[in-house]
């Protein structure tokens, strides 16, 4: 019994701190002296994340889940290396520190939804090309 009220303090401990990442992911995209690259990535992994959508839908066995896993770290990862040090430090700081939420970025599912769109359309067409001739 004990060890599932770890477990569950574990997750939660977790969830709180990707969560502050993501803040202060928000904060470096507002940020002026964030280099292009980096607001570039921050606003990539932001909308995957906040997206309702996801790229991967949760139902397909073992994928849905490990992008989440996998792809939201390396975003977050790739954002921290080319943000310099003491800019992405400050910011962590600032995000721990403070109880801003994160917006909805609708435009986040726009983009996933365009995706699924443009790869059925290729999908299609390459179903069409096989056996329409």
């Amino acid at each position: 019994m004990m060890v599932f009220k770890v477990g569950k303090l574990v997750r939660a401990a977790n969830k709180a701190r990707l969560a502050t990442y993501l803040i202060a992911l928000w904060k470096l995209f507002k940020h002026p002296q964030t280099p292009r690259a980096a607001k570039i990535a921050a606003i990539a992994v932001l909308a995957y994340v906040l997206s309702p959508i996801d790229l991967i839908p949760d139902f397909i066995p073992v994928l849905g889940l490990l992008d989440d896993v996998v792809l939201v770290p390396l975003g977050i990862a790739l954002v921290v290396r080319l943000t310099p040090k003491p800019l992405w430090e400050s910011l962590l700081k600032e995000a721990e520190a403070s109880r801003d939420k994160l917006p909805k970025l609708w435009w986040g599912a726009a983009l996933i939804v365009l995706v699924w769109l443009v790869l059925m359309g290729l999908f299609v067409w390459w179903l069409v090309s096989l056996f329409g001739t």
